[in-house]
């Protein structure tokens, strides 16, 4: 049997239903929600995914898609060896996209620069604004980063969940440790990705709170 469509679904429901106790009750949805769904979703030797039905398939617990790692480039695989900070950069529309390229360029003015999927909604918001913002993420943020960068199901839409603070430059994480609106100046193909170049018009720090890293495909904290 096929355990992708059913497991989409039920993740869907779990986040519907996460929402919805946290407002009867007062408080937030249990930080380790979606952690249980993921270990339940794997028991007994399960596997989230399966790509290839036929013998010496890859069977993969994030994404289906993924490359096996034998098969990935070796520049590929240096990347993977490179932890980077999990960033959100969202656009008025609104749209965001899960960056992990993100690189901020101290001077006068400051720069922000970021390798961001040419064919995203985000990008075709930030072409449209001409302006975007970028906020780091942390620890608790581990499925609104998934979400972000579909692998996690978003029932009602990218922004229906979670408390949202507005921007002129787009919407950011109410929690966030804090974001920079940026003002594009240039974008440009770099390798497979769209290297994208901005001046930070602004920037407002909460505060300081653990960052989010993704190292050799999953997300690790500091420590």
């Amino acid at each position: 049997m096929n355990r992708t469509a059913p497991l989409v679904y039920l993740g869907g429901l779990m986040v519907e239903a996460g929402e919805q106790l946290a407002r009867l009750n007062g408080h937030d949805r249990p930080a380790d929600l979606h952690d249980r769904f993921l270990g339940w979703a794997r028991a007994r030797g399960g596997t989230m995914f399966h790509v290839n039905p036929e013998p010496g398939a890859e069977i993969h617990h994030t994404d289906p898609f993924a490359t096996p790692g034998g098969q990935r480039s070796p520049a590929r695989r240096l990347r993977g060896r490179l932890a980077a900070p999990v960033t959100l950069w969202t656009a008025p529309g609104p749209a965001g996209l899960t960056v992990s390229s993100t690189l901020v360029a101290e001077g006068e003015p400051d720069r922000l620069l970021g390798l961001i999927d040419p064919e995203s909604d985000l990008w075709a918001a930030v072409e449209a604004a001409g302006r975007f913002a970028v906020a780091p993420l942390g620890p608790p943020h581990r499925q609104l980063a998934d979400r972000f960068a579909g692998l996690f199901p978003s029932p009602g839409g990218l922004f229906a969940i979670g408390s949202w603070l507005d921007t002129p430059y787009g919407p950011v994480p109410a929690d966030a440790g804090g974001w920079a609106g940026c003002q594009l100046d240039t974008a440009r193909e770099y390798g497979w990705g769209l290297l994208v170049e901005a001046t930070i018009e602004t920037v407002e720090l909460a505060e300081e709170t653990s960052p989010l890293l993704h190292y050799r495909g999953r997300y690790h904290e500091l420590g």
